[in-house]
């Protein structure tokens, strides 16, 4: 095989395992097929040039792909493909609800059962046991069932 193409072989799969592990990591379809032109490349060397340059393409081929993989991992490279960050934000979740029951609220719609009502600047989804309450009107949480705040009309 001439020395160009084992040079080529050797070139585009140390250009796969760059685009591997530097840009795109975690495909693996694009590294294998690196290693497998690399690994060809090296054995092509050993059949058409003997053993010492096949070793010399080896060796600078093992210190290639051991810096990429060096470079590839720093942790400033993980960066960008790992979280890094926290989010402390939450959901209100009504089995920890800031509206007790025995709360007194107004209606901002109409509950037909359900609306939505008005506790203390707060906005909650509200609902009743079956009694239409029009807009405006208060209210009084008589308890919290499943995921529901129920209410009835104030007299």
């Amino acid at each position: 095989m001439d020395w160009l193409t084992i040079a080529l072989l050797l070139l585009f799969g140390l250009a796969f395992l760059v685009v591997e592990i530097i840009f795109i990591p975690g495909t693996t379809v694009v590294g294998l097929v690196g290693f497998g032109l690399l690994a060809v490349g090296i054995w092509f060397s050993y059949r058409d040039y003997g053993s010492a340059t096949g070793h010399i393409l080896l060796s600078a081929s093992a210190v290639l792909v051991g810096a990429l993989v060096y470079i590839g991992l720093r942790p400033r490279n993980l960066d960008k493909m790992a979280l890094t960050q926290q989010h402390h934000g939450h959901v209100l979740d009504v089995r920890q609800a800031d509206v007790a029951p025995g709360a007194v609220g107004r209606t901002l719609s109409a509950l037909r059962p359900a609306g939505t009502a008005l506790f203390a600047d707060d906005r909650r989804e509200v609902t009743t046991r079956g009694e239409f309450v029009d807009a405006d009107s208060e209210v009084l949480v008589i308890g919290i069932e499943h995921n529901r705040i129920v209410v009835r009309q104030t007299a």
